[in-house]
């Protein structure tokens, strides 16, 4: 049976200490090893549900670009790249001096998008960050590169506490770990599944991923795996295939784009910061 997490490996605290780094320090450390971090922001135009959101307005500024300045503002990274297949949004980005790149349009996910990117610029880690999440901080950043910091970590990414209303939603991806932080399933579903009314901790998964090349590499010989089809996380192709991914905990919640309330949302979360 599944089992609720035991708040592990990362703390928010961390937060907090990479807040007082340098600004101008690229190359994040807790180590005698300096790790050298890209961000890479996969950007298409062809979304379903909120047709061309990548470039719907909030304050006067394009979804991507938002989102790109946002990235920009964590001091822990030696580059930020938006890794498109649309001219267009290539355009915009030239007109605003945001740094972008052309890349295929046969990708079939964002990670391919950044293993493309990965075969050009040479780094430790590289940060997913999705062109439709434009409450991303540098809090994010920071707890994704500690997590990173265990050198058994391929892939990381982030949790947070579940608000009661996304408990039951299932556009809101819930995660189960182990005790030392690694996850043991993904899902749409309620998980973990309260039989006795024993009130566990839920935990809802944010989309900000951290991998080394190796297994950016590997997962893009992999097919669609058969829990990633029924659930349409690609994130489930990494565990189906024996590629652990180990979680941060952050207390800062994100809110993707998908649809006009998202929209919504994330205009009056940034009205109030």
């Amino acid at each position: 049976m599944l089992a609720a997490m035991s708040s592990a490996p990362c703390r928010p605290l961390v937060e907090r200490f990479f807040s007082r780094q340098k600004r101008d320090s690229h190359r994040y450390t807790l180590s005698s090893k300096p790790m050298k971090a890209i961000a890479v922001i996969p950007a298409r135009l062809a979304s379903t549900r909120l047709p061309r959101k990548m470039l719907r307005e909030i304050a006067g500024k394009p979804l991507i670009g938002v989102v790109y300045e946002a990235v920009r503002s964590s001091p822990l990274l030696a580059d930020v790249i938006i890794a498109t297949d649309s001219e267009e949004i290539m355009k915009i980005c030239r007109q605003n001096n945001w740094n972008a790149q052309m890349t295929s349009s046969v990708h079939r996910s964002g990670t391919e998008r950044v293993h493309e990117v990965s075969g050009r610029h040479s780094a430790h880690v590289y940060i997913n960050i999705q062109g439709d999440e434009p409450l991303t901080r540098p809090e994010h950043i920071a707890s994704l590169l500690h997590v990173m910091e265990n050198p058994a970590a391929q892939v990381g990414t982030l949790m947070t506490p579940a608000a009661q209303l996304d408990i039951p939603n299932p556009n809101a991806v819930k995660v189960v770990t182990d005790l030392d932080g690694r996850a043991l399933y993904f899902s749409r579903a309620t998980i973990p599944f309260d039989r006795d009314g024993t009130q566990p901790r839920y935990f809802k998964h944010l989309g900000f991923y951290a991998y080394r090349k190796p297994a950016l590499d590997r997962f893009v010989t992999l097919p669609e795996s058969s829990l990633e089809k029924s659930e349409r996380l690609e994130q489930l192709r990494f565990l189906e295939n024996g590629i652990p991914i180990y979680l941060g905990e952050t207390p800062h919640d994100s809110v993707g784009v998908d649809t006009e309330e998202d929209l919504q949302r994330v205009v009056e979360r940034l009205q109030k910061r």
